[in-house]
Order: C-alpha cells, then sequence, then structure tokens
C-alpha cells in the first residue's frame, strides 16, 4: 500500500483553535445575556416591593375616616421605611367644593437611579 494515499486521522491545532474561540465567543454572549437577566430581576423585585408599599399605605388612607388627621392636606412625608431602601410620602389636595381629597402616594428608591412609582385615588366624604 502506498503511503502517500493515506487518509488524515484527527483535527489540526488550526480547526481545535478556531473551535474553541467559537465556543468561547458563545459564553461570553450567555454571560452577558445572565448578567442582564440579572439586572433585571433586581429591579422588577424593587418594582414589586415598591407597588406594595404603595398600595398598602393608599388602602390604609382609604379606610380612614374622611376628617382624620392623616388626611389633613398638604404633604406627609414618612422617610424612608426602617431596612429598606424605600422612602414614601403621601399627598392630600382637598376640593372643599364637591368634598372629595385627591390622595397621592408615592414610592421612592435609588438602584442604579432614582425611581419612583405613584398611586392616586378620590376620596369622597
Amino acid at each position: 500500500m502506498n503511503k502517500a494515499i493515506r487518509k488524515p486521522k484527527g483535527f489540526t491545532l488550526i480547526e481545535v483553535v478556531a473551535g474553541l474561540i467559537i465556543l468561547a465567543i458563545g459564553f461570553l454572549a450567555i454571560a452577558t445575556i445572565q448578567i442582564t437577566s440579572t439586572k433585571a430581576g433586581y429591579f422588577s423585585s424593587n418594582v414589586t416591593k415598591a407597588t406594595i408599599f404603595a398600595q398598602d399605605k393608599l388602602e390604609y388612607l382609604k379606610n380612614l375616616s374622611y376628617s382624620d388627621s392623616n388626611l389633613s392636606g398638604g404633604q406627609h412625608n414618612e422617610g424612608i421605611k426602617s431596612s429598606t431602601i424605600f422612602s414614601r410620602q403621601y399627598h392630600v389636595v382637598e376640593d372643599i367644593g364637591n368634598s372629595m381629597k385627591t390622595i397621592t402616594v408615592t414610592v421612592h428608591w435609588t438602584d442604579r437611579g432614582n425611581h419612583s412609582i405613584s398611586f392616586s385615588t378620590i376620596r369622597a366624604k
């Protein structure tokens, strides 16, 4: 048998390096997606918590009597809630002519930027 006709077996070094480079690029893309996903999950968790804090206060204020001192007109700042990154405040505007109060609850937090979420309701006498 002629030795020159033999078929090569295995891969060359260049083929192996090219395959590893393609594999590394794929892993980097997956790592980038994972980091973005983690950041988005953290942000959405904070939005959910802020929504709960705001709705909780809004429901509490809606269930008070119309003349309660907590529903006096103006800005009411509660500061930062203990062991959280959230601060909560609410604003009451009284419409004397229609015997209604507009209550707006806002929750602020800082997470790679300043964020806030607000909910409003109108309370009749």
